[in-house]
């Protein structure tokens, strides 16, 4: 009798399971060992196909990526901005166990680079200066990290008793439901007006035309 059938080995197939492990049992879960058990081989062939576990950690995050409806030809570009916000937190609040692993992590695939070069072509024609394109995106970035982070459920200790809490904390100790929503909602609209002010105080300081 031969041996038993198994697909053979793919660099994608190898990041789809390696994002598959980690949305079902946790960033933790991901090692060499355990992907290669997922796939049935052993730890030294993943080795064929990829360098090792930053390449993984790059080939999820590519994934994820991949799964965000992304439009950067909408305008006005304040608009084409909300819309990656809410399309990359869609995308990672698919995936929030990855969020741990990804969170620092410089994004070095074709597809981040992708949206980069969109982004800056989109801020360009919008009158942003070269030196201001990099801090306003990154801007964007630090502020989806931070939220994508409150998507992550982080184990809770009980608070200390009643009587020695300081008065006022109703709205900390019983957020909505929806709080995490409500604080995105709000702070990209106050990011975009400040992105909007500051441009219209560049265009205030930018020499008239023939001068």
């Amino acid at each position: 009798m031969g041996r038993p059938h198994r697909p053979a080995l793919s660099r994608d197939g190898i990041m789809r399971a390696a994002l598959d492990l980690v949305d079902e049992e946790g960033a933790a879960a991901l090692s060499t060992p355990r992907l290669a058990a997922r796939l049935g081989v052993k730890g030294p062939s993943l080795y064929n196909h990829v360098s090792g576990r930053d390449e993984i950690l790059d080939g999820i995050r590519e994934l994820i990526l991949g799964e965000m409806d992304l439009d950067m030809t909408v305008r006005p570009w304040t608009a084409a901005v909300d819309g990656w916000a809410r399309a990359y937190r869609a995308a990672l609040a698919a995936h929030p166990h990855a969020i741990p692993l990804l969170v620092g992590r410089p994004a070095r695939g074709l597809s981040a680079l992708r949206g980069y070069a969109a982004a800056f072509d989109l801020l360009r024609a919008a009158g942003w200066p070269e030196e201001h394109l990099m801090p306003l995106v990154r801007s964007v970035e630090y502020f989806l990290t931070g939220s994508a982070l409150a998507l992550v459920d982080a184990p809770t200790e009980p608070p200390p008793p009643e009587e020695e809490l300081p008065p006022g904390l109703e709205p900390f100790l019983n957020p909505p439901p929806d709080y995490r929503d409500i604080a995105f909602d709000a702070g990209l609209a106050a990011l975009i007006r400040g992105f909007e002010a500051t441009l219209d105080t560049l265009d205030t300081l930018r020499p008239a035309p023939g001068r």
